[in-house]
């Protein structure tokens, strides 16, 4: 997904249209929680200007992460619509507002842009149905309480004695 400006000339006149399947395991490397993904699929238009160029993107895969809980895997699906805009001719002028991206080397590479919206896609967290999963049930000092399970009250054995304070005779 890299074009040349004299390549999106060329397309001016009959229009592009991008459909494509692309390896993004290199956001893997970049965000350690991702655990995988599948090839992401990205379709959309172009759309032309004289000073731009514009796409109309719909980026959509798989991600798997780990259960904030337990830690197993959960697959998440993700599906992104994104518009990103590239400056065609270095002497146009755009309004304060517009998102607009200069070219490196007289090229249009989309890549770099998808990896960003798919690391902004992200959740902060996520949870599986599984109830049991690598994460311990207890550890020093700590044990894992379900909701569901019924809550008594332990009195530590130090403050047994301050027990009988409160208990009316």
């Amino acid at each position: 997904m890299k074009w040349s400006v004299q390549q999106l000339i060329a397309f001016k006149q009959k229009g592009m249209h991008i459909d494509e399947s692309v390896d993004m395991s290199k956001v893997k490397e970049l965000d350690r929680e991702i655990r995988e993904i599948t090839p992401v699929r990205v379709t959309g238009d172009a759309y032309f200007t004289k000073q731009a160029v514009t796409f109309q993107l719909e980026i959509s895969g798989t991600m798997t992460l780990p259960c904030a809980r337990t830690l197993n895997d959960v697959e998440y699906p993700f599906s992104i619509n994104a518009t990103e805009m590239f400056q065609l001719d270095e002497w146009a002028t755009f309004e304060e507002d517009d998102e607009v991206h200069e070219l490196e080397n007289d090229t249009v590479d989309l890549m770099p842009y998808v990896q960003e919206r798919i690391l902004l896609e992200k959740p902060m967290r996520v949870f599986s149905d599984k109830d049991e999963g690598p994460a311990p049930a207890s550890g020093k000092g700590w044990e894992r309480v379900d909701k569901d399970e019924e809550t008594t009250e332990k009195v530590d054995p130090r403050l047994k004695e301050l027990e009988k304070f409160f208990h009316k005779e």
